[in-house]
């Protein structure tokens, strides 16, 4: 397989360098860092079976390309090194060595994929190169005291499913639990939540059924969910495999509650490709702002988002969940970076990261990134969505995504 990189500086995509008004001519740096530069590393699947995450490399591409066609941070210019890792978590080592010891970047940002991660969080840490705002949910990456160069971005996916546990109960007493899962720890994570949520009735859990990622199709497993009797079905799935299960369900003509995890809730790649008439009154969580939907049209936030996708992202789809996640995650190393000065050593990287009362762009209100030395979760808040028509709409109270140590 060949290996995918996005390089600003060899895509010809910086500006001419030269210092912003104001920029500090001289710093204090670790590899990866100068007066003119800032490496930034990072591995996603552009490749294999989750490959529609590829979009938000893409997108962290076009936003730091944005920043150094205004000057760059503090003077200095982004060079982001994007490699592919096609989900295989032997190739996520393979990347993140070549990226610390060969291309010797500052840090790894948003390495996307939870077993993907796992893989390489202890060799980070040895390290000490900062593993910054990962991509998934596990609450594996909210561990300062043990794992201090290694931080979360998103609500933790055992908080989800507790709070799909709460709405379950609320709604549906009684109910009987039909349960589809990756199988990894991205999975087990949000099927713990849930049972944990339950409590004294994760009894109610009929049938869970794992899949492997590298499945082409989940459709045996869904029919034999049905046959479980289930009236609640909860699907645990990255984008593929939550349109499949969309697709599935309502062939078969089952009509459960049917709840769906907020990694696979994008109506650009998900719900579109599924067919609308499919998900109607599907149950999710968001904490971010949906371009489609029509009460943020004339928003000042979505107006930047869509003015941004225009200039340097035209072809790609703004209802795609994850053009607008890696929008968000962008805006937020880019003030990380901001709050560093002229210290760009790795050391004083997750101090400001640790040291975050941000609102980027594009978070649903209610929603807030906030971070301390004691505290490796930026968000923890999540709003429940219910789909009508072509488009999510909110509903109740803004739920917390805390997990209870």
């Amino acid at each position: 397989m060949r290996i995918r990189s996005i390089s600003l500086l060899v895509l010809g995509l910086l500006a001419p360098l030269g210092l912003a008004s104001g920029a500090s001519a001289q710093g204090t740096y670790d590899p990866g860092a100068s007066d003119t530069e800032i490496k930034v590393g990072n591995i996603l699947a552009y490749s294999g079976p989750v490959s529609s995450l590829g979009v938000i490399g893409r997108v962290e591409a076009a936003y730091f390309k944005k920043i150094n066609d205004e000057g760059g941070i503090n003077g200095r210019k982004i060079n982001f090194i994007s490699y592919d890792d096609a989900y295989s978590p032997p190739k996520t080592v393979e990347q993140a060595r070549r990226l610390v010891e060969s291309d010797e970047v500052l840090l790894i940002f948003n390495p996307v994929g939870t077993p993907t991660n796992a893989a390489i969080q202890k060799y980070m840490n040895s390290k000490k190169v900062p593993q910054l705002f990962v991509g998934g949910g596990a609450t594996r990456w909210d561990n300062p005291a043990g794992f201090p160069w290694t931080m979360g971005f998103q609500p933790n996916y055992q908080a989800e499913g507790r709070i799909f546990a709460k709405y379950i109960l609320k709604e549906k007493p009684g109910a009987k639990i039909a349960v589809l899962f990756q199988n990894d720890d991205l999975g087990k994570d949000y099927l713990k939540g849930l049972k944990d949520g339950l409590g004294e009735h994760a009894s109610a859990i009929a049938m869970e059924e794992g899949y492997e990622v590298s499945q082409p199709t989940i459709d045996s497993n869904i029919v034999k969910l049905r046959a479980s009797g289930a009236d609640v079905f909860v699907s645990i799935a990255l984008p593929k495999v939550a349109a499949q299960s969309i697709r599935k369900v309502a062939e078969l003509g089952w009509k459960p509650m049917f709840i769906l995890s907020s990694i696979g809730a994008s109506i650009g790649t998900v719900i579109r490709p599924a067919g609308f008439e499919n998900a109607q009154g599907i149950i999710s969580t968001m904490y971010l702002k949906d371009p489609s939907d029509p009460q943020w049209q004339d928003d000042d936030d979505n107006k930047r988002f869509e003015a941004f996708l225009a200039k340097y992202l035209p072809d790609v789809d703004k209802n795609d969940y994850f053009v607008t996640y890696g929008y968000v995650v962008s805006q937020t190393l880019v003030k990380v970076l901001q709050q560093c000065g002229s210290d760009l050593t790795r050391a004083n990287v997750m101090r400001q990261a640790a040291n975050l009362n941000f609102r980027p762009d594009m978070l649903l209100p209610g929603v807030n990134i906030t971070t301390s030395p004691s505290d490796f979760a930026p968000m923890k808040e999540l709003r429940m969505v219910r789909l009508k028509g072509e488009r999510w709409e909110t509903f109740g109270d803004v739920a917390s995504s805390v997990t209870k140590r």
